[in-house]
């Protein structure tokens, strides 16, 4: 191993060359102008991964490719590792708020800024490079290994699955690998733990059949803004509680937990600083990290009704929109949920409203089995490249295809991410840790030494 690890030390200018290659490639999956690049970075993917030694093929779905890389030199008695993650990237927009262009790469102060530095490429790249330093040192690899890498994750993995389901034997592991998570501060390595579900929905209300003149029906016809903002104040009481009946009769976390959570060390001035709020608030009764870890929420994540426009026109408007997103944890279900909200906006819509409800996509909560023989590699593999040991957290973001892949495998799955507290992943100057860069490549490279016994 000591020749792989210097193999990483020794490349790691030209790593970092080539992931500022990657970020330059606007791969948005979720807009159509941007086809062509999200498939000029699988390409390019594909091509580095055959760089490292791997067997690549380039896997078409209905949508964006997937990426497949495969070495399986260990043997049929070795245990298989399926590391996951995507080459897709969220839009960039505002632009105006870049410090600088979010396809062209800078380093400033340690942190590598662009968009899709730390969410997914730099994470998923760093695998590449450790697969690549094993294979170029010692001409193997300690286990088998599979790279699958989808290009459709921001716009919610619609053709993941079916591509799994479909290869479910082709991808048969004994464990799998997602690096697409935070640790808890800098220098603090984490193995995650939990992830919060997701119920996503759009709330329509119509009230006339076109915008009015508010002086000549204001007060005599429903305003659908007005009763957009009665059902959105209806969601918590005072306390941040939610309110909508039955939204918490499956949530089941175990007491332990908390006492787990109690002792990660949180620098809750920092959290707030990050945030650029003036304090923090939310569910009553609860700590900061159980609020994001182990709570659900109801949280409006846009609104959209009548003139916003420069200067003032006095309409009232004919129709109001808010998208909303629900974070759960287990043992909540997407498909309850949406029958609770939608029952539940019908109930107390205001009168002359007509409301619909639209579920546009879910995925559920997921909580790992953290004792055995994955988390310990895990540990070591975290030890060795950052010189202490690491810490069990929560996450309060979603990954629906954690518990799917488990579910389809039939295997455990370790989040083992590298991204910080702060890092703007869906935001403007999205930016990625170089240190935590160049140490999770030692990670990884030591996770796989570590797991060759994985299994027996």
């Amino acid at each position: 191993m000591h020749d792989v690890h210097s193999y990483i030390d020794a490349n790691l200018s030209r790593f970092k060359e080539e992931l500022l290659e990657f970020l330059r490639i606007p791969s948005v999956s979720a807009r159509s102008e941007y086809r062509a690049d999200v498939r000029r970075a699988a390409e390019w993917l594909a091509e580095r991964m055959r760089d490292a030694g791997l067997e690549v093929s380039i896997e078409e779905t209905p949508g964006h490719p997937v990426v497949l890389g495969e070495w399986r030199g260990a043997g049929p008695d070795a245990p298989t590792i399926l590391i996951y993650g995507h080459y897709d990237v969220q839009p960039p927009e505002p632009l105006e708020l870049w410090t600088s262009p979010p396809f062209e790469p800078t380093i400033r102060d340690g942190r590598l800024y662009a968009r899709g530095s730390v969410d997914d490429k730099g994470q998923l790249y760093l695998h590449v490079k450790a697969l690549e330093a094993h294979l170029k040192t010692t001409g193997r690899l300690p286990v088998n290994v599979v790279i699958l890498a989808e290009g459709e994750e921001e716009v919610g993995s619609e053709h993941l699955m079916p591509f799994v389901e479909a290869h479910a034997k082709r991808l048969a592991a004994d464990a799998v690998v997602i690096s697409d998570t935070t640790m808890v501060g800098p220098g603090i390595p984490t193995i995650g733990t939990s992830l919060r579900g997701l119920a996503y929905f759009e709330i329509h209300v119509e009230g006339p059949s076109t915008d009015l003149h508010s002086g000549s029906y204001g007060g005599a016809v429903i305003n659908p803004a007005t009763a957009l903002s009665k059902i959105i104040a209806s969601f918590h009481d005072e306390n941040w509680h939610v309110t909508i009946p039955g939204f918490y009769d499956a949530v089941n976390i175990p007491e332990s937990f908390r006492e787990q959570i109690a002792r990660v060390p949180f620098d809750e001035a920092g959290f707030l600083a990050d945030t650029g709020a003036a304090e923090l608030v939310g569910e009553k009764g609860f700590s900061t990290l159980e609020r994001i870890w182990t709570r659900p929420t109801v949280e409006v994540n846009g609104m959209l009704s009548g003139y916003t426009g420069e200067g003032a026109k006095t309409v009232l408007p004919s129709k109001a929109m808010a998208k909303v997103s629900c974070r759960l944890v287990p043992d909540q279900d997407p498909e309850v949920i949406k029958g609770l909200m939608k029952a539940h906006v019908e109930r107390v819509a205001p009168a002359g409203a007509r409301v619909e409800v639209v579920y546009l996509h879910g995925g559920l909560p997921w909580r790992a089995e953290i004792e055995g023989p994955l988390y310990t590699a895990a540990a070591r593999a975290l030890q060795r490249a950052f010189g202490k040991e690491p810490v069990y957290a929560g996450e309060g973001g979603s990954i629906p295809i954690v518990p799917s892949l488990e579910r389809v495998l039939q295997a455990p799955v370790l989040l083992m991410g590298f991204g910080l507290p702060g890092e703007n992943a869906h935001a403007p100057d999205e930016w990625m840790s170089i240190e935590n860069f160049e140490k999770g490549t030692h990670a990884s490279a030591a996770l796989l030494d570590e797991l060759r016994n994985f299994g027996k």
